[in-house]
């Protein structure tokens, strides 16, 4: 058997400030309808493809985002995607969620699946297929026809998670105007050249960005 423990430790920034199940307007909770696993720790184990990673439960909220958090628009709303969990914010928390088909993010999550389906490659992590959309980053799509029984694409071990960039505000901004300058920083970097598949690229845009607009970056 694999060890986790690494992975545990890694989703502990996910979830801090984790609270119990969200509930919607009319008092039901939001729960994923599949069993959810390790309930003591809100973790559950994703074996699909022998994926064999955890993640928090869909439905659970936490108070703050992790660092590093990307935010995307999409059909009107906003999601925020990281480390291959998705949220969407509800009441002032973020709610662990599926991500809408479609919604396109600059990055693949740092630990993933590669499916072959026909002449086409898919990437899978945490229940969700990703393609590739040249030009702008990765999409979410549902499961293709054959995900069954797709050839598994042997991987190579992953290099360690890039450091969370420190931010400051060295010319006074407020907290409000830090949140939409990153966010727009973060949209900007999208449009650079290799950051949807370079997680160090795009993180030297938004790094780049950010100091263009008074802050320190680290």
């Amino acid at each position: 058997m694999k060890n986790h423990l690494p992975l545990i430790a890694g989703m502990l920034g996910v979830l801090v400030g984790l609270s119990n199940p969200a509930k919607a307007q009319d008092g039901h909770e939001h729960r994923d309808p599949a069993p959810i696993a390790r309930q003591a720790s809100h973790l559950q184990l994703d074996q699909r493809y022998h994926h064999d990673h955890y993640y928090p439960a869909r439905g659970y909220a936490v108070r703050t985002l992790p660092r590093g958090s990307v935010s995307v628009y999409f059909g009107g709303g906003q999601f925020f995607f990281h480390g291959g969990v998705w949220f969407r914010p509800s009441g002032g928390r973020y709610i662990v969620s599926v991500p809408p088909f479609g919604i396109v993010v600059p990055m693949l999550p740092p630990a993933y699946t590669t499916l072959w389906i026909g002449a086409v490659p898919y990437y899978y992590a945490n229940g969700v297929y990703y393609v590739t959309t040249p030009g702008q980053g990765h999409t979410v799509v549902a499961p293709p026809p054959g995900a069954e029984t797709a050839q598994v694409v042997p991987q190579a071990p992953l290099p360690g998670n890039l450091p969370d960039q420190v931010i400051y505000p060295k010319n006074g901004q407020s907290a409000s105007q830090m949140e939409s300058d990153r966010q727009e920083c973060n949209r900007w970097a999208t449009t650079q050249a290799g950051s949807a598949n370079d997680a160090s690229v795009f993180q030297r845009a938004i790094a780049a960005c950010m100091e263009g607009r008074g802050y320190t970056v680290r």
